[in-house]
């Protein structure tokens, strides 16, 4: 167990070295996933007519935390996996007694740890600029959004690192998931909350994993009606599913793998 610790603690170190060496970087990945903050303010013009359901403050708050919730979920695997497929790079990490996985998972961790302070800067400063919005969460609902915010980033990288394996068989395996964000674009409350949809809609779209990456953790944090048990049971449900699919494609991937020195 010590060892399995301090493995992670260095993986973790080096990691977080290498995100903060590039600050304006980190700064610029924090407003390009500023698309909720445009679409508060579309939906906030949209709700002074008072059609919606949720008043232009309701649509601030809850725009804001999308925000935050997708800086927490954002993940880039396919594209570095991809790279080590068709470069070859993947064939010295399997030589190592470490599945490649982890390396992934770590850069990912010290990221978020890295573009944290950006994040919480910007948020500061909307409330400064509209104090309206200022608000304190519930103590049930902080309890319940941050095991729902780690799901959320579970899911989204098993969903994006099980397509990365069919790079063993195509070169463009980024492909499919940007085939796969047109529909998580829509379908995870980034654009619109999920009370905007109609009902019917709603209950399909509430069975696929799109809404627990973005809205689920969301809703819980501002307090708009949700499923608690149905959202949690769902989001495993998918996470189990995805963890499955991965590692047999892993399996059949390697013996498919021809990169440079494999």
């Amino acid at each position: 167990m010590k060892g399995i610790v301090r493995k992670a603690t260095v993986l973790l170190e080096v990691y977080y070295a290498h995100m903060v060496e590039y600050r304006a970087e980190l700064v610029l990945w924090v407003l390009s996933g500023s698309l909720p903050l445009i679409m508060m303010g579309i939906w906030m013009q949209a709700a002074q007519g008072g059609r919606f359901g949720l008043t232009p403050v309701e649509f601030a708050r809850y725009f804001l935390v999308v925000f935050f919730v997708r800086q927490f979920s954002v993940v880039w695997v396919i594209w570095d996996f991809e790279k080590e497929v068709v470069e070859g790079k993947l064939s010295p990490r399997l030589l190592q007694p470490l599945d490649p996985v982890w390396h992934h998972v770590a850069s990912h961790i010290s990221e978020r740890f890295a573009r944290l302070p950006f994040a919480i800067a910007l948020m500061v400063l909307f409330f400064i600029l509209y104090p309206q919005a200022v608000w304190v969460p519930s103590l049930q609902s902080f309890l319940l959004c941050v095991p729902a915010l780690a799901i959320a980033f579970i899911l989204r990288f098993l969903i994006q690192y099980t397509f990365a394996m069919f790079a063993f068989w195509i070169e463009r395996a980024s492909a499919i998931d940007q085939f796969w964000f047109l529909l998580y674009l829509f379908l995870s409350g980034m654009v619109a909350p999920l009370e905007l949809f109609p009902p019917g809609v709603r209950e399909v779209v509430l069975w696929t994993p799109f809404p627990y990456l973005i809205h689920f953790p969301a809703a819980l944090l501002v307090g708009l009606p949700v499923d608690v048990v149905k959202g949690f049971l769902t989001m495993l449900g998918w996470c189990l599913f995805f963890f499955v699919c991965n590692r047999w494609l892993w399996r059949r991937g390697l013996k498919r793998y021809s990169g440079m020195g494999a």
